[in-house]
């Protein structure tokens, strides 16, 4: 996204203005790249950009989830590994953590 010069304002600026930014962005529509050190820092956009902001990040983690999904299945070999079998593979003694996690409860 391009932003004008005008769109533009230190955050010094902005503390200043704010009421009349906040008015501006509400009936404008219109957005603001507040700048620290001339570097940006922050957006000031109306409630309905922010919205659509939500709904694209929250979509982009659907897609990831599925994107994860597919291939799992895809690379399914369909063989299952028992709780029990793995923890013996790796030397872990089930009974021992349950008592650990008992001992972490009281």
């Amino acid at each position: 996204m391009k932003f004008n010069t005008d769109d533009i304002v230190s955050v010094t600026d902005a503390a200043k203005t704010f009421s009349s930014l906040v008015r501006d962005v509400t009936e404008t529509g219109r957005n603001f790249v507040v700048v620290k050190n001339n570097k940006p820092a922050a957006v000031l956009a109306d409630i309905g950009t922010f919205n659509r902001l939500e709904r694209i990040e929250e979509a982009e983690e659907n897609l990831r989830l599925l994107s994860i999904a597919l291939a799992r299945t895809i690379t399914d070999s369909g063989r299952r590994h028992d709780l029990t079998d793995v923890a013996a593979e790796f030397g872990v003694d089930l009974d021992e953590v349950d008592a650990e996690d008992e001992d972490d409860r009281t």
